[in-house]
């Protein structure tokens, strides 16, 4: 399974980002063609693998399945589909479908049988607890076990190897027609283990590096991913993790649950966990934050822990959504790529870069695991392979701080920043605000082409674009008015730190100094993003 290792995700909700009625009119439309417009974004976004949540016909939100062979008309039909998959393989881009397993709508042809024969129909033993003696809110005369007690997804009996039998020799046309490279296992707590043993069997023997993973919440999972079941789980516990540490002020939280997961003795070093901070199920990261401006560290953490990380689409620009009482949709939204709602283009630019440097980086995306500083605010930890080593540095506080801890001699270079510290064993480093650092041991030329450097709208205007600015000597306008003669860059004595030292071109001409990467800032000012200082000379 060697491509999950080097894979960074993007996770789809089709009928949403399709924009598609709620309710199936089964009208053919090729909505989720739009998919082509998107391309250059996933391009930027080192996407090499694209999550789609269930494309396949259904009565509403696509959990409710009609049929397994057939897209869903709302998106588009079988050939458009495959020309989809075709053109993202073409682009170096992996697919992966939901397979909605352990139920189905109650228009699937089987249970609509049952409707129309009772008890003379031959699918009778297809579904879980169908009973004829009793009664259900739709009047249908008889009953049955709906998942979780949703009575509008009728639970399959997965046991009966017709059932089984049907549902394979849909898996069987997905490879075969649309030559998908993996599944996600919808309720996979749910579902028996045998039928994944069954699965993967088939799925492997049709295509050998076949990748399977479950949504599990919570749970052992060792039990679901092994070698004879799933290869992978949804990792929900640092998935809660994540967020919580932050708002909380406690990267004790995180740390202990990545230590659990994958330090020395971890109960799933076995495992290459699907990492997530939000998903079409639970709320937009930027929507649970108590404050937005740990939205990077929170995907500082998702791209340099163990497992493969995965975006939802939209969140890279920190878009909010949060499901009401009564429903999901506000989680699955439309979204035009020429016109995202409020784009954070600070977080963009910081996605772009780190999947960048975990495809280049191999002791994250093989490494151990291990805590080596942990503090309320402040997290440090490791991650070393065979021939590399890496220091992940979070600060989640509103201060400069200074954290000092034990590491391998040598150059480090920050390849977030460019900068470069210098260890005999210890070390001493500055974590501005609200920042990180990604740490490689040794020497490291990590270039950036010139398109991964994402312009930045002024406004949510394409046309007019700002990029930050590398600081000089010279002279530099203040947005707010004021100027000032740069005089030099100095460093810090103990953590190396780079600061601006400069002069001010009015009154008494006071000397002040600023960390470079805040003088260096882009900021918003009457809903606009403009430089913190801008060269006047």
């Amino acid at each position: 399974m060697d491509w999950t290792k080097e894979a960074v995700m993007y996770n789809i909700y089709p009928l949403g980002f399709a924009g598609a009625p709620k309710d199936n009119d089964f009208k053919l439309t090729y909505r989720l063609d739009k998919i082509y417009d998107w391309m250059d974004n996933f391009k930027k976004l080192g996407t090499n693998t694209i999550v789609f949540n269930p494309v396949f016909e259904s009565t509403r939100h696509g959990y409710d399945t009609i049929d397994y062979y057939k897209i869903d008309s709302r998106l588009g039909d079988n050939n458009s589909f495959k020309e989809i998959c075709n053109t993202l393989h073409k682009n170096g881009i992996r697919i992966i479908l939901d397979g909605v397993f352990n139920h189905v709508g109650r228009d699937f042809f089987a249970f609509k049988d049952v409707q129309q024969n009772r008890e003379g129909s031959q699918y009778c033993s297809w579904f879980m607890n169908l009973n004829f003696g009793g009664n259900n809110h739709y009047n249908d005369g008889f009953c049955y076990e709906g998942w979780a007690g949703h009575i509008d997804l009728v639970k399959l009996n997965l046991d009966n190897t017709q059932v089984t039998d049907h549902l394979i020799g849909a898996v069987k046309l997905w490879i075969e027609e649309f030559g998908i490279d993996g599944l996600r296992l919808d309720a996979a707590d749910c579902i028996n283990l045998e039928f994944f043993k069954k699965l993967r069997n088939t799925c492997l023997s049709l295509k050998p590096d076949f990748w399977l993973y479950g949504e599990i919440t919570s749970g052992d999972y060792n039990r679901w991913a092994n070698t004879e079941a799933l290869h992978s789980v949804t990792n929900y516990e640092c998935y809660k993790g994540i967020y919580s540490s932050h708002n909380d002020h406690n990267y004790f939280e995180i740390a202990h649950s990545l230590n659990r997961q994958f330090g020395s003795g971890g109960i799933y070093r076995n495992i290459y966990t699907f990492n997530f901070v939000d998903n079409h199920d639970v709320n937009r990261v930027a929507s649970m934050l108590k404050n937005k401006k740990h939205l990077n560290n929170c995907y500082t953490l998702l791209y340099t822990m163990p497992g493969v990380p995965c975006v939802y689409y939209g969140s890279e620009w920190g878009i909010e959504g949060a499901r009401t009482k009564y429903s999901d949709y506000e989680l699955r939204p439309c979204l035009d790529i020429n016109n995202i709602p409020n784009p954070d283009y600070n977080l963009y630019n910081h996605l772009c870069k780190l999947a960048k440097i975990r495809k280049a980086l191999p002791a994250l995306k093989y490494g151990d695991y291990f805590n080596v500083n942990i503090k309320n605010e402040q997290l440090v930890y490791r991650r070393k392979s065979d021939n590399q080593t890496v220091y992940t540095a979070l600060n989640l506080s509103d201060n400069l701080f200074t954290i000092d801890f034990n590491c391998e001699a040598g150059t480090l270079t920050d390849v977030l920043s460019g900068d470069r510290f210098e260890s005999d064993g210890y070390i001493r480093i500055g974590l501005p605000p609200y920042s990180s650092r990604i740490l490689v041991v040794g020497d490291i030329d990590l270039e950036l082409d010139a398109d991964d450097e994402i312009l930045i709208p002024i406004e949510n205007n394409i046309s007019e674009m700002i990029l930050p600015e590398p600081v000089s000597e010279g002279k530099y306008r203040h947005f707010k008015g004021n100027e000032y003669e740069v005089i030099g860059i100095a460093k810090d004595s103990e953590t190396l730190e780079e600061f601006v030292v400069y002069r001010a071109l009015y009154g008494e001409g006071e000397l002040w100094i600023r960390s470079r990467s805040n003088f260096e800032e882009i900021v918003e000012r009457d809903g606009k993003l403009t430089r913190r200082f801008t060269r006047i000379d």
